[in-house]
């Protein structure tokens, strides 16, 4: 079976699969009892191309709006001032441009029209709002707004409701069939039998329809909830706006036209706007028009479209149309009907299904056929062939009935959406610890991960940064003995100059009044040395004018600002990697602050600073300036040489609690842990160390020697690579890249910036991190750790094993109640002419082993054995020979029982009276589901004899087997009219229940055979 699998069912990827891989398998699944309920968690193909239609019509029509700009702006002093009339409900209430007129701004990048409106700062007035400090309003304020121009929300599909999955279930071909028979059967018995002993069959296939339909459905209702629970997490995102004067955090729901919001590299555009004012901005369309070249956002090209992401620079920005009015609502609203792409888990128990559901099929036909041939060799040894009463039409139609309901049990339709199941509950649990799974199949892929390539900062380290060493005009200092008396008052300056000028952080006032940092953590820490030194942050920012800012990316390692100085001069300031910044330095700061030539003892001094500050784990950054000469403009590049060093700081950022464990709980479980980072090499190798990470035989490298390699110096050294430092986004993408396709590994990695989304995307599960991720890094990755820290990548990755072994331990108990059920009924038709368990037992027997079964073993939680044994990887067997063993083993047994009883089992239970074949065929009925509740617990662990550890704690699976057997004695007791069941005896159920208990012992026996 695994290599059919493997052939036709294994091309799916846990992402990025083509649409003809996606069609292929769907045309392989031929049996198929209900297609509503089996593909409802598959990709909605037909949906997923009507949005790349649209993207294709955005990119045309933006393509067309530019061109009409262009040719616009030579006509824009020719603007007829009474082309729009504000209509009265807007004046009402106090605007003076409606929504429509300010959406058709930006969706048709009319200059035209932007200017007759008085351009940016013209708009802002006509929406009420300052640019400077943003909307100023009041509760009333807001729902007026809200009502004029909408809320920034985009329309989804109402939930739908428990009758909708009432419907689905009801759409079960086999089911439809059987509430058929059970109609003919009611109408045929209440004819010859009268009512009501003529509708007791009928009925009892009506009622346990219904029981299935009601249980499926309210399990499937669940399910539904929980996704959108999820979704709902999935969409939050947060962004900085000025609002009445203060820079805030918003959810971008509650953003407004008329809102002013911050931009920064990796940010999605939250709704369309106006650009204000910014530098160097690089908008990537991609997402709307699927037009892969960044569009360079400006003055003279303002529009910012939402769904679009920041791929350079930072700016501000006047919201003018939010929610359904923007282009991305629109697709929106179509891409979250195309659905997730299905797991590779649930295509291969699709194909499991197929296979099984076929044999079924198969038994089902020849069992039927058997049993008619048996019926018509009757009537011709009485001569009785040529007279048929309603009796032989009833017969006829019960094994119909039992054919039908064969197949009903024999199509596993359930292992496919147990997948759906434990990843759902899967997904929700992990929530609660800090992990928001964007994608079904990263949960399933992360159990089989062999390799984790994580950053440093934030991730192995706490990301709470502060300044605790610097070396100042070439005097090393501890800050916390730092003055400002310490340093000479001209390099002070400069020193002050550079960080409040050179940077992506601000200091801004907050509503209580006190001062706030705003920033990364890196940002932070610099900015509060600054204060510490003395430094005013508004006073610098406004003695100078900003002509140039390049912000930091992680593949030049450094930042720089160009200003224009109060004398007139110009100058360029620039900080970054120590190493990087220091080789562009010909000159430096000495002790008395004055610049002098950088000498060969001075340079070796500042690169020893830098290795005694990386050996202790500190973050270095080297801070520099150079004056320039003749014409500067803003689009004049900041110079890469010839800089004077001001001086480094060493930035400490400590170790997370726990990470060593978790990186030793790796380690046991097989899982290579490899730090990939930005920083100093001797600052990684010192984390990696106190982490556990760098471990002798170990290789630490640096990026730019790591590009240097050839490939076949590469395939000896990447296995050996426990720490990267000095690393560009490209070279993490080639380590992930070698480690997937040239050794097999199942990798998965972290990233927080714009420039990880490659190695994110091209990893098998990309790990984006919840607090100083990237919106841009958010989208590219499977999994989100809001609380940025690894020990919640060792829980996801121990969520995903719990996730693939629980799918095996119902696969395990499903397919032996198939096996079981098809050969007792088949064997039973041929031999003796009728079967021991009737339509309404198989039925029952089917919602233990399906949606009960599934509850029960596809929900347990994770135990810590499941990280002491190696990972599967991308080469393992789903169906292992270990479950093949149990699943013949446990078969064989049960086999082997309800045929003795079916043979002896008269004279063992002395079973003389007139209604012994209805007790015997009741005592099988309940000695087989007892064989399949112990099984069940059986099915708990694979390999391990004991199978009760951690049952208590396990409420679904105890509150599932206790329904069964309620409900199995209600069945027995009291339904035996409709379910063809007698009561029995005390001594009778004893015996029942130690039938089911023995293959507990027998399970013990099968897991010491070795295979």
């Amino acid at each position: 079976m695994e290599s059919y699998l493997n052939q036709n069912f294994h091309a799916v990827k846990s992402k990025h699969s083509s649409e003809e891989v996606l069609q292929k398998w769907r045309g392989l699944c031929h049996v198929v009892k209900n297609p509503k309920r089996r593909f409802r968690h598959t990709a909605n193909l037909s949906k997923r191309n009507e949005a790349a239609a649209m993207r294709r019509t955005n990119q045309e029509k933006l393509r067309i709006a530019v061109l009409v700009s262009k040719a616009a702006f030579q006509f824009i002093q020719g603007a007829h001032t009474g082309d729009y009339k504000v209509p009265e409900e807007v004046k009402a209430a106090g605007f003076d441009i409606c929504a429509d007129e300010a959406g058709s701004l930006v969706e048709g990048h009319d200059l035209k029209k932007l200017k007759f409106h008085g351009g940016v700062e013209g708009l802002a007035e006509k929406l009420k709002t300052s640019i400077t400090n943003g909307l100023s309003i009041d509760n009333e304020g807001l729902v007026r707004r809200q009502e004029v121009f909408g809320i920034n929300k985009f329309a989804e599909s109402p939930q739908r409701s428990f009758w909708v999955f009432v419907w689905e279930a009801l759409h079960d071909m086999t089911l439809m069939i059987l509430a058929f028979c059970a109609f003919v059967s009611l109408i045929v018995g209440i004819a010859t039998e009268g009512w009501p002993k003529g509708a007791h069959d009928g009925l009892g296939i009506v009622a346990s329809i219904l029981l299935v339909v009601f249980v499926t459905a309210t399990s499937d209702y669940k399910q539904s909830l929980q996704f959108r629970d999820l979704d709902k997490e999935k969409k939050k995102i947060s962004i900085q706006v000025t609002r009445s004067g203060y820079r805030q955090k918003l959810s971008i729901y509650e953003l407004l036209p008329g809102d002013i919001v911050h931009l920064a590299i990796g940010d999605q555009v939250p709704a369309d706007g106006l650009f204000i004012s910014g530098f160097a901005v690089s908008i990537d369309e991609s997402s709307l028009t699927g037009e892969s070249e960044p569009v360079m956002v400006s003055a003279e090209n303002p529009w910012l479209m939402s769904g679009t992401k920041v791929q350079d620079g930072s700016c501000k920005m006047l919201v003018t149309t939010v929610g359904m009015r923007t282009q991305w609502g629109k697709l929106m609203a179509t891409l979250s009907e195309g659905g997730d792409d299905e797991t590779p888990l649930q295509v291969k128990l699709n194909g499991v299904a197929t296979v099984i559901g076929k044999i079924g099929l198969f038994f089902a036909v020849v069992t039927f056929a058997v049993l008619v041939q048996k019926l018509f060799s009757r009537k011709i040894l009485v001569g009785t062939q040529w007279s048929w009463a309603a009796d032989d039409a009833l017969e006829l139609l019960e094994y119909f009935a039992i054919a039908v309901t064969i197949v009903v049990v024999a199509v596993p339709e359930g292992l496919p959406l147990a997948v759906t199941l434990s990843l759902a509950f899967a997904m929700q649990k992990m929530m609660n610890d800090k992990a928001l799974v964007r994608h079904l199949a990263a949960c399933e892929t992360m159990g089989s991960a062999t390799s984790i390539c994580s950053d440093k900062t934030g991730t192995l380290t706490t990301n709470r940064m502060t300044v605790v060493k610097s070396c100042i005009c070439m005097n090393v200092k501890e800050v916390s003995k730092q003055g400002k008396s310490d340093i000479p008052e001209k390099a002070l300056k400069m020193l002050l100059q550079s960080i409040f000028t050179n940077t992506g952080g601000e200091v801004v006032k907050n509503k209580e009044g006190k001062q706030e940092i705003l920033g990364t953590p890196t940002e932070a820490a610099i900015l509060d040395f600054g204060l510490s030194l003395g430094g005013d942050f508004e006073a610098e920012r406004e003695a100078s004018q900003v002509l140039r800012v390049e912000p930091f990316n992680s593949s030049k390692k450094r930042m720089g600002v160009v200003l224009k100085l109060p004398g007139g001069g110009v100058r360029a300031h620039c900080k970054g990697a120590s190493e990087i910044i220091l080789a562009a330095c010909d000159k430096v700061m000495n002790a008395n602050g004055e610049v002098v030539s950088l000498e060969e003892g001075s340079l070796n001094h500042l690169k020893n600073t830098i290795d005694q500050f990386a050996g202790e784990a500190l973050r270095t950054l080297c801070l520099a300036y150079i004056d320039l000469e003749g014409a500067v403009s803003a689009e004049t590049p900041i110079p890469s040489s010839g800089y004077t060093c001001i001086g480094i700081v060493g930035i400490k950022d400590p170790v997370r609690p726990g990470v060593k464990e978790s990186v030793a709980l790796c380690r046991s479980a097989g899982v290579t842990v490899r730090m990939v980072t930005g920083d100093n090499i001797n600052t990684a190798k010192a984390i990696a160390k106190e982490c556990g990470i760098l471990r002798d035989g170990g290789i630490a490298i640096e990026g730019p020697d790591f590009r240097e390699k050839s490939l076949k110096e590469l395939h000896d050294l990447v296995p050996k690579i426990q720490v990267m430092a000095r690393s560009s986004p490209l070279d993490k993408h080639t380590l992930v890249k070698h480690l997937r396709t040239t050794f097999g590994e199942v990798v998965a990695v972290t990233g927080d910036g714009t420039n990880d989304a490659p190695a994110l995307h091209e990893a098998d599960i990309g790990l984006a991190m919840g607090i100083a991720g990237t919106e841009v890094a958010k989208e590219s990755a499977d999994v989100i750790i809001l609380d940025d820290n690894f020990s919640t990548i060792v829980t996801v990755a121990k969520w995903g094993r719990s996730v693939y072994v629980n799918i095996q331990k119902f696969v395990q108990f499903q397919l032996t109640v198939n096996i079981v059920a098809l050969m007792v009924n088949f064997t039973s038709a041929c031999l003796t002419g009728s079967t021991p368990l009737t339509a309404v037992q198989l039925l029952w027997v089917n919602m233990i082993m399906d949606t009960l079964g599934a509850l029960a073993l596809a929900t347990e939680p994770p135990n810590d054995a499941l990280m002491k044994r190696a990972p599967v990887g991308r080469q393992g067997n789903f169906i292992s020979n270990v479950m093949w063993r149990n699943i013949l083993g446990q078969s064989l047994y049960q086999f082997v029982i309800i045929w003795l009883l079916q043979s002896k089992g008269k004279s063992f239970y002395g079973l003389y009276e007139y209604n012994s074949d209805l007790i015997l065929n009741t005592l099988i009925f309940n000695s087989f589901v007892f064989c399949q509740l112990f099984n069940e617990v059986n099915s708990r662990e694979m390999e391990k004899v004991n199978v009760l550890n951690g049952i208590c704690s396990n409420h679904v699976f105890l509150s599932v087997l206790g329904a069964t057997v309620v409900f199995q004695i209600i069945i027995i007791e009291f339904l035996g009219t409709f379910a063809n069941t007698t009561p029995l005896t005390m001594m009778q159920w004893y015996y029942s229940i130690l039938t089911g208990f023995l293959s507990m012992p027998i399970a013990v026996i099968l897991k010491m055979i070795p295979v």
